[in-house]
Parts: C-alpha cells; sequence; structure tokens
C-alpha cells in the first residue's frame, strides 16, 4: 500500500498492507506511483531516452508518467531526482528533469532543484539491498534546509529497482522540511520474477540513475 512493491503473496505485508521495509521506515518516502513494470518496449525506451540520448522522448514519456498518478493527489513542488555533476557532464543532461518538466507542465506545480548529489555513488547493479542502502547513506543534501517546510513534494525519477536511491533522497527532502514525499517513475524492476533475483538481489535494470 506504501511502496507499491509487488509481492508473490500477502504474507510479507502487515494488517495495512506494508512491506517490513516500510514498517520500519527505511524507504522514507510515503507513497509511490509507476507507470508499469522495466521491461520490453517501456525498458527499450527508457534506455533509448537515457543512454541514447534521444532528449525528444521526454514528452511521449513524460505522457505515460502523468497517467500513472492518481488524479485526487495534489503536490506543492516537483523535484528530480538529481545527477551527481560528472554523470550530468557525461551524459549531457539529467533524464528525470526533462521528465519533471512534462509533469510540471500537465499539472501547473512548479519544479525545484531542491536536491544535490553530494556522493558519486557506485554502480547500485549487483549490490544487496542493505548493501545498497549504504551505497546512497548521505549521497544527497538539501539546497536550502528549510526551503520545503511543510510541503508535499513529488519526487521524479525514471526508473525504481529496491527504492533505495529514492529513500536516501527522500530522507534528505524531509531533512529539509518536507511533510510528504511521493515517488512517481515510468518503470520499476518486478522483483518476483527470476528466483536468482530474489536470493542474490541483483539489479535486472542495470539502473544508476
Amino acid at each position: 500500500m506504501q511502496c507499491r512493491s509487488p509481492f508473490r503473496n500477502r504474507f510479507p505485508l502487515d494488517e495495512q498492507g506494508r512491506c517490513a521495509l516500510c514498517r520500519r521506515g527505511v524507504r522514507g518516502f510515503d507513497a509511490a506511483y509507476s507507470f508499469g513494470f522495466y521491461e520490453d518496449e517501456l525498458r527499450e525506451l527508457i534506455q533509448l531516452f537515457k543512454y541514447g540520448r534521444v532528449q525528444p522522448l521526454a514528452k511521449p514519456l513524460g505522457r505515460l508518467l502523468a497517467s500513472a498518478l492518481p488524479r485526487e493527489r495534489s503536490f506543492d513542488v516537483i523535484v528530480p531526482m538529481p545527477l551527481h555533476w560528472r554523470k550530468r557532464w557525461r551524459r549531457g543532461f539529467n533524464q528525470a528533469a526533462l521528465l519533471a518538466r512534462e509533469i510540471s507542465r500537465r499539472t501547473h506545480v512548479p519544479v525545484r532543484h531542491a536536491l544535490r548529489r553530494v556522493k558519486n555513488t557506485a554502480a547500485q547493479a549487483g549490490l544487496t539491498n542493505a548493501k545498497r542502502r549504504l551505497n546512497v547513506s548521505g549521497a544527497f543534501r538539501a539546497r536550502n534546509k528549510t526551503a520545503l517546510r511543510g510541503q508535499k513534494v513529488l519526487l521524479i525519477d525514471d526508473v525504481m529497482t529496491t527504492g533505495a536511491t529514492a529513500a536516501s533522497c527522500a530522507r534528505a527532502l524531509k531533512a529539509a522540511g518536507a511533510a510528504e514525499v511521493t515517488l512517481l517513475t515510468l518503470a520499476r524492476a518486478d522483483r518476483r520474477i527470476d528466483f536468482d533475483l530474489l536470493t542474490h538481489d541483483s539489479d535486472p535494470s542495470g539502473a544508476d540513475n
């Protein structure tokens, strides 16, 4: 109910439908929504957008992203997942920022680059859940410690795998005063599919922002 992670059955969930990570407050964000799973055509489009640098894809992908957001939800500000400056320099753009701009255009909610990535973390692929959380711990910092006081924040990214990066980002947003953080991504990894994925906790997306 909180992180929207898919499970094979409901046994890992409590009476409110929360998984163990959400119950312990590890995730940091209050809700998460995705358009689809990171597979097939959606995966190809995201990789073309992100690694193929086809920036015009931001518009149609933004339309898909907007359709995943419940209409009854309202937000005060949209914050894109920040890239470390080295990665942004190599890629030439931040794909999350382009998607955030599309969501802003449709919702009329302003975009604010409220966070910066202060640590150039190692790739998340192949790391366990615990190591992923450690890898991104302290990776984000608010540009202004009180800029988001009392505000409902919509955090935008392209892919969610375990949620470790988003959780670290959400904690930094709440440290800056955000009252609520909702994660919106184009795709999420379906970690139910492959038994090796479940037991070894590898990353099918290879996602590292």
